[in-house]
């Protein structure tokens, strides 16, 4: 099982920056699909972006595609989700999700995840 921690969540005005971190530990995470996920208050969790285990191919949704960046290093064992032009619907605590199969594309089906972080929180405000 990898245990993930993610951080670097908080409170920024729109238009604003944020750094998120995802730590892995436990077992490797250089061979599996690592992606990002979000759940706003009152809503489902929604996927955000993914990338794969050699951080060659990525994807995004729609809604953050231009503005939110995915990156791994793999060495440290760290996935990083760097945030800009953020807005208020944003705002939801973020997961870190690990797909625990090795040499795989990214996904953005949450079913293929096995290992989930607790969640880091992040508020924009208008």
């Amino acid at each position: 099982q990898v245990r993930l921690v993610e951080s670097g969540g908080g409170l920024v005005q729109a238009g604003g920056s944020l750094r998120l971190s995802c730590a892995a530990s436990g077992r490797t995470i250089r061979n599996y699909s690592m992606g990002w996920f979000r759940r706003a208050p009152g809503k489902e969790r929604e996927f955000v972006t993914a990338i794969a285990w050699n951080g060659r191919a990525t994807h995004y949704a729609d809604s953050v595609k231009g503005r939110l960046t995915i990156s791994r290093d793999n060495a440290k064992e760290m996935v990083y989700l760097q945030m800009n032009s953020l807005k208020p619907e944003d705002t939801a605590v973020y997961y870190c999700a690990a797909f625990s199969a090795s040499y795989r594309g990214p996904t953005s089906d949450p079913r293929n995840y096995d290992d989930w972080g607790q969640g880091t929180q992040v508020t924009v405000s208008s």
